[in-house]
């Protein structure tokens, strides 16, 4: 949901005098800082592929775990990369006490899967992977709209009927979107279909006014009433306690029937039997899911043969060369990291996301 102005300013090692720098390398001595002799260690939490960190050849000590060797290898290393932001392993492995790592990114936009009570409590800083799956998210959900106004699934279906049977659709311009969510990709979606001509309700945390696009900020508890009103509903929200299963059996019963749900967030914020019903008995109009309580979705899931509902496996940000970008903007906060700089995209423990500056 919307995202406070409270948070983190930057990475710090507290060293054995109590002081703290800006880096997030401790040597054994207890003074920080890289030094010419001591390189840090990288530890990388891998998927296939790996990423390309050449800028750090010769500068960090990079070792390669998985999810069976992540808990070993936890205390030796200076700083974590979370290339495989599927997993679990962090949450689960993360040391209550004891050397640990001083630094965490995320090559994902949620910190769901690694955030658990030891690491917010403990100083180490997390970063994430804002800015790099805005765009690609909005294009996406610009195209399922579209998608869905136009019944393109309908064309692909008597084509292949070879059936000549003319239709009228859906003009976008005038219709009115729900976008929950007022981080950068809520934001970014509701840019997009502003520019379609469709109305955009830009839902948040907590109400703000004059925003020099969208005028105002919703607050999360006006949801309710803007609900009976959209023709478009989309989930950008990070996944929280507070927003854990928020779009349930009563939010889908404010739709009106010729509503479009569209999830392209984290799974656990719908309730996915509640959609199914609403589907089936058709008391909304079309969904589109892109995240899932579980995956991969099992080949027995009922989803797959939802009438109405769009499928796709976790894709929505992913470009090509968005495995390239990610390893870039990962090395580029390496670098601020170093030189004792402030991070970018530093994550709000508390909150659970990256606060609006």
């Amino acid at each position: 949901m919307s995202e406070s102005t409270g948070g983190i300013n930057g990475a710090g090692t507290t060293d054995s005098t109590g002081t703290t720098d800006g880096t997030g390398i401790t040597d054994n001595t207890g003074a920080t800082g890289p030094t010419s002799t001591t390189r840090p260690t990288l530890l990388v939490l891998g998927s296939e592929p790996p990423p390309r960190l050449d800028r750090l050849a010769g500068r960090a000590e990079i070792v390669f775990a998985d999810e069976k060797s992540l808990a070993a290898l936890l205390p030796t290393a200076d700083a974590l990369l979370a290339w495989d932001f599927t997993s679990d392993a962090i949450r689960e492995s993360w040391p209550a006490h004891g050397p640990r790592p001083r630094w965490v990114h995320t090559a994902s936009a949620g910190v769901d899967r690694l955030l658990c009570p030891a690491l917010i409590a403990d100083d180490t800083v997390v970063t994430n992977a804002r800015g790099v799956f805005e765009q690609p998210i909005a294009e996406y959900v610009a195209g399922l709209v579209i998608a869905m106004a136009k019944d393109f699934y309908g064309s692909w279906e008597l084509q292949r009927q070879r059936r000549w049977q003319h239709r009228e659709t859906l003009r976008l311009a005038g219709t009115r979107a729900v976008v929950v969510g007022s981080g950068p990709i809520g934001r970014a979606i509701g840019s997009t279909l502003l520019a379609l001509g469709v109305g955009v309700d830009l839902v948040g945390r907590r109400e703000r006014t004059g925003d020099p696009e969208f005028g105002r900020v919703h607050a999360a508890g006006a949801l309710n009433g803007l609900l009976p009103h959209a023709d478009w509903v989309v989930c950008a929200a990070p996944l929280t306690e507070e927003t854990r299963g928020m779009f349930g059996a009563a939010a889908f019963a404010l739709m009106p029937r010729r509503a479009r749900f569209v999830n392209v967030a984290r799974g656990p914020l719908v309730d996915e039997e509640a959609l199914v019903a609403a589907l089936r008995e058709w008391r909304i109009a079309a969904a589109a899911l892109d995240v899932f309580a579980a995956e991969p979705l099992g080949a027995d899931s009922p989803l797959w043969d939802v009438p109405h509902l769009i499928v796709s496996p976790h894709m929505s940000g992913d470009t090509l060369g968005w495995r390239d970008a990610l390893a870039e903007q990962f090395q580029d906060n390496f670098d601020r990291w170093a030189a004792g700089e402030p991070l970018r995209n530093v994550v709000d423990k508390r909150l659970g996301y990256v606060p609006v500056t």
